[in-house]
């Protein structure tokens, strides 16, 4: 859709559409920006990056998961070439603390509890938290994972892609417990508890934010391969943001892994990001949609899913968040392996939302 016409549906929608849309505009400026963070960060990515009009991005330094923790030199490095290509960088990932699977994780100590070996590597984050401060970069995003991405096998979508999905009824773990074993709901809140205690108060000195990222997807409370996904419900990221409180302790929020924990994602992703937005708990956005529900859906491409994007960037308007919405997962296709088609629609429909919403101010 042309960009007009984009604006014409946009205003429509805003005076006959849903009930939330339906109030008159507000005055509130529109701080919320285009980003991303797909990787490497390097001139190529730039460049891809610049083309599209994404001005801001999470960056990976070239060192990046190879070592103990960031030094000044690597991010100033990674730093200086987004610069010289005119993107911000707003935030980088842990060098550790992905969302990788506890069993083919070589740095697992954090979450398997595993001491003394954990302070060690709470000690690289704090020092790479440190770096972020001298070189300037206001955030790090982090995974506080055992099970990484759960999924089923993939679906077919709109011109021979694939979609990621994930079917609860049909999931078979490949082991029924990982190395890290049997891992309750108290065991796992220890283990989060442990770490932030230690984190947050480094991250508040240096003010730089954490942004940790909800489990992808939920499961049932007897939990899946031996773990209880404390992070993959509503309730447990309300408890989550309560330890430590700190302005600089909150969420890297990714929405389509929000409307996977909900029963009804289109109608409830809102409130969500009412609650956490309005305590100034979401650090970053995952701008990405789905179609289905817990326990059953597929990753889509932003215009074909449960959640309506406009509505939801008013959402994000209202509650005057000021950081990146961002796509994350795409739909794959053997012309696109990298995802770059993919991801150019993204960038596209996520500027044109935001061009729509600051047209009905």
């Amino acid at each position: 859709m042309k960009r007009r016409g984009f604006l014409s549906v946009a205003g429509a929608v805003a005076a006959v559409g849903t009930p939330s849309l339906r109030a008159a505009p507000d005055s509130k400026p529109v701080l919320m920006r285009l980003g991303c963070q797909s990787g490497p960060t390097d001139d190529k990515r730039l460049q891809f990056f610049k083309r599209h009009a994404v001005d801001h991005i999470c960056g990976y330094p070239d060192a990046e998961r190879t070592q103990e923790r960031y030094t000044v030199e690597d991010l100033s490095r990674l730093k200086e070439r987004c610069e010289n290509h005119g993107v911000s960088l707003d935030m980088v990932p842990a060098p550790f603390l992905s969302s990788s699977h506890i069993d083919r994780e070589k740095r697992g100590a954090i979450m398997l509890a595993q001491d003394p070996e954990r302070d060690r590597d709470i000690e690289d984050i704090q020092e790479s938290i440190r770096a972020c401060a001298k070189v300037g970069i206001p955030s790090m995003k982090y995974n506080m994972s055992i099970l990484g991405v759960l999924r089923t096998e993939g679906t077919p979508g709109r011109g021979g892609t694939t979609l990621s999905t994930w079917r609860l009824a049909e999931a078979v773990p490949k082991t029924p417990l990982t190395r890290a074993g049997r891992v309750d709901a108290d065991m796992f809140w220890e283990r989060i508890a442990y770490f932030l205690d230690r984190v947050i108060p480094v991250a508040a000195e240096y003010k730089v934010r954490m942004a940790c990222h909800p489990h992808d997807p939920g499961v049932p409370p007897e939990g899946y391969q031996g773990v209880d996904r404390v992070l993959g419900t509503v309730d447990g990221l309300k408890k989550f943001v309560t330890i430590q409180e700190s302005p600089y302790h909150g969420i890297n929020f990714c929405q389509g892994t929000v409307s996977e924990m909900l029963q009804d994602p289109g109608k409830e992703i809102f409130d969500v990001i009412r609650y956490f937005g309005s305590r100034n708990k979401i650090f970053n956005v995952h701008f990405r949609n789905i179609r289905g529900k817990r326990d059953d859906f597929q990753e889509v491409f932003p215009d074909e899913g449960d959640i309506d994007f406009l509505q939801a960037a008013l959402t994000y308007k209202e509650i005057g968040y000021p950081y990146m919405l961002m796509p994350d997962h795409v739909p794959r296709h053997p012309d696109d392996p990298r995802g770059d088609q993919a991801f150019a629609f993204c960038y596209g429909y996520i500027r044109a939302v935001l061009q729509a919403v600051e047209r009905m101010r």
